[in-house]
């Protein structure tokens, strides 16, 4: 079946730097987009980004644009999510994805999770 286990979180001053890791099992990582998203204490799980199988589509969520940045490995199957200039409002819970559809550009409905890493950003 499919895991995605999540590492990288922690706490950081605001303005600092995490860059979170995803590394995928269960299926060929290649043929699938991934995706980051985040919740917030007492927040809906939000989007923050993602990028297609063949990594050459990358989206953001305005609020992480210009700041964040997503790559893939598919040697290692790991997906990155690098937060630079990061905010107190970026605390929550960061969530990896993995799309069900394969050969998708992006992220559609009710993909696999991984259990969640956390980043807390202080002031």
């Amino acid at each position: 079946q499919v895991q995605l286990l999540e590492s990288g979180g922690g706490l950081v001053q605001a303005g600092g730097s995490l860059r979170l890791s995803c590394t995928a099992s269960g299926r060929t990582f290649s043929w699938y987009a991934m995706g980051w998203f985040r919740q917030a204490p007492g927040k809906e799980r939000e989007f923050v980004g993602c990028i297609s199988w063949s990594g050459g589509v990358v989206n953001y969520a305005d609020s992480v644009k210009g700041r964040f940045i997503i790559s893939r490995d598919n040697a290692k199957n790991t997906v990155y999510l690098q937060m630079n200039s990061l905010k107190p409002e970026d605390t929550a819970v960061y969530y990896c994805a993995q799309d069900l559809v394969a050969y998708s550009d992006y992220m559609n409905p009710n993909p696999f999770w991984g259990q969640g890493t956390q980043v807390t950003v202080s002031s």
